[in-house]
């Protein structure tokens, strides 16, 4: 079944606040809001998102399994590649289950 995306402002009026007291609320925790707009991510935000740590990332992106890409001298994951990544585990897990029933 397909995610469906939760707005910000929907998760603000289902907590009874506006979206800047939300955004408020967050800052103060020192929770960093991912910013859902950027399509290059360094690897540290790639991590984030994937729920995993900085190093396992990093090896991940060395060892080809996740592109990247170069920019000026920084090294930047596309958000793209995040998703088809996920899809690929989700397929190969799949794919290990029906061989094994």
């Amino acid at each position: 079944m397909p995610e469906t995306p939760l707005s910000l402002a929907r998760l603000a009026g289902a907590l009874d606040l506006t979206e800047h007291q939300l955004l408020g609320l967050v800052a103060s925790a020192g929770v960093q809001v991912p910013d859902p707009t950027l399509i290059a991510l360094t690897v540290e935000e790639a991590a984030r998102r994937l729920g995993v740590g900085r190093t396992t990332m990093y090896a991940l992106v060395a060892s080809g399994e996740i592109p990247s890409v170069t920019i000026g001298r920084l090294r930047r994951v596309p958000a793209d590649a995040l998703k088809a990544y996920m899809a690929a585990r989700v397929q190969a897990a799949a794919t290990t289950v029906a061989l094994a029933a």
